[in-house]
């Protein structure tokens, strides 16, 4: 090795092999057992107990169980199989290339939630699902998905920097330790692990990198946890295949890339899911791997080969858009492209009884951003004030929702991560401003009276109100609101 970099042709143990981890056994001598089942724990973070489990293929009765202190080389259990002793150690091994065998997949019904209120409210994607993230340069891809590593509300997150610059890996390393995870209490580092593949580094990392993270999230996963892969970003793993794919003199495909392209993305892909794991009939553990991939198209443009044969597989698009990015709109995702293939099945678990309204809200409000955009091409022309009443109106809710509910600052302290709660109730917030104001437009009151109402600063400022009070803050807001609307009521009336 010298210095930051392994030299070539030499081999280095991924886990150390001579720190010792405590072992505490939860199964029992004697014990039938199948590939699968858990041995026992190690406390490998604060967040994380580490299940020991049987590996696959493998079934037998435990001979003997230990306890105490060992490295992750030394033997911990005995299991007699077919006649024949086999000894296991706390390490596994398995080909990244193959994904890990379990019992059956599971209906995509229950949503990770980001904190982030478009994708949570708006394009919602499914513990188990898919989902891209492309856009050009400088349209907050990394920071999108710094985001969903940071707040997303799986177990265990793991972090893929493929072929990105060192200084974004850096300031993941930088920040995760700081963070406090918003779920357990402890810092963020606790359940995340980074898999650091920088630009610097040979093509052939970059699709070691890919395989390992996905094959890491399917280990957890047969633990019993919910995890979440951030893969920034599979272009650079295209781009690997396209040159190794030159270096082997293969036939090449659409803008130079392997002819597989499609196949491998599918598979990696494909790889995603909620499942019943391995284990006895006895228990039930159900687990998930999530995968979000960030795309970048050269120059943006949507219809180039990676981005066309992700969009084909992935269950949630979240479309980044410059436009948006240059007018500092951030999030940048258009709500007008994006779209969420699992918004039907997750239907019935966000209209719980603390919220029944839920998906009815969002519909409503995507409505309203549709006919604005309707509107905007004869605002051009003719200008706002030449409109109706009811359709300044909804050129006012619109811009409520854009710039009051679906911006969001990542480097806000408080507004960089917005509960679900939060999100039902700041969405209940402008849609009965704007059903008060239809009340009176209706009554022939102009839309002018409304442009300068107070209660308009307090609804702006929302988002900035911490989760656990915001319940107290909606309360206030709803009844100043209702006064302002009764004294605007009466001021015209006297008129």
């Amino acid at each position: 090795k010298v210095g930051d970099y392994i030299t070539r042709g030499v081999r280095v143990d991924a886990l150390d092999r001579t720190t010792k981890w405590d072992f505490a056994p939860t199964a029992e001598e004697g014990k039938e057992v199948v590939g699968g089942d858990i041995l026992g724990v190690v406390p490998e973070t604060k967040v994380i107990k580490h299940k020991i489990l049987v590996p696959p293929g493998i079934s037998g009765k435990i001979l003997e169980l230990k306890e105490g202190k060992f490295t992750v080389n030394d033997c911990i259990a005995r299991l007699q199989t077919d006649g024949e002793d086999v000894e296991l150690t706390m390490m596994q091994k398995w080909p990244v290339r193959k994904g890990r065998s379990y019992k059956d997949k599971l209906d995509p019904e229950v949503p990770l939630l980001t904190g982030q209120r478009i994708n949570d409210t708006f394009f919602p994607i499914a513990k188990g699902g898919t989902g891209a993230i492309p856009g050009g340069f400088g349209t907050g891809k990394t920071v999108m998905q710094h985001q969903l590593a940071r707040w997303s509300d799986a177990q265990v997150i793991v972090y893929i920097g493929c072929g990105e610059r060192g200084n974004e890996m850096t300031e993941v390393l930088e920040d995760f330790p700081k963070l406090i995870d918003p779920y357990s209490g402890e810092k963020l580092m606790e359940r995340s692990t980074l898999i650091a593949n920088t630009s610097n580094m040979p093509v052939a990392a970059r699709e070691a990198s890919i395989y390992t993270g996905i094959t890491l999230a399917e280990y957890y996963r047969d633990m019993g946890y919910d995890t979440a892969i951030q893969a920034d970003s599979t272009s650079r793993w295209a781009e690997a295949l396209r040159e190794i794919s030159g270096r082997l003199e293969e036939m090449p495909g659409e803008e130079g890339y392997p002819a597989y392209l499609a196949t491998r993305l599918a598979d990696f892909y494909e790889r995603a899911g909620r499942v019943k794991t391995l284990c006895s009939d006895s228990e039930d553990r159900i687990g998930s791997v999530t995968v979000v991939g960030a795309v970048s198209p050269p120059g943006g443009d949507f219809s180039e080969p990676v981005t066309q044969n992700t969009l084909r597989v992935v269950g949630v698009f979240w479309a980044l858009d410059s436009t948006l990015a240059d007018r500092r709109h951030f999030p940048a995702i258009s709500w007008l492209r994006s779209y969420s293939l699992y918004l039907g099945d997750l239907r019935e678990w966000f209209n719980k009884p603390s919220s029944p309204d839920f998906t009815e809200q969002q519909e409503e409000m995507m409505a309203l951003l549709q006919k604005e955009s309707e509107l905007q091409e004869i605002v051009q022309l003719v200008g706002a004030d030449a409109l109706p009443p009811r359709e300044r109106g909804t050129l006012e809710v619109a811009r409520m929702i854009r710039e009051d509910f679906l911006q969001q600052n990542a480097y806000h302290d408080i507004d960089s991560f917005c509960s679900l709660e939060k999100q039902y109730l700041m969405a209940r917030i402008i849609l009965q401003w704007y059903n008060f104001a239809n009340e009176l437009v209706e009554q022939g009151i102009g839309v002018e009276n409304l442009e300068g109402m107070k209660i308009k600063d307090a609804i702006a400022r929302m988002k900035y109100v911490q989760s656990e009070e915001f319940g107290a803050k909606y309360e206030e807001i709803m009844k100043d609101m209702k006064d302002e609307f009764e004294a605007v009521k009466k001021r015209e009336e006297v008129a």
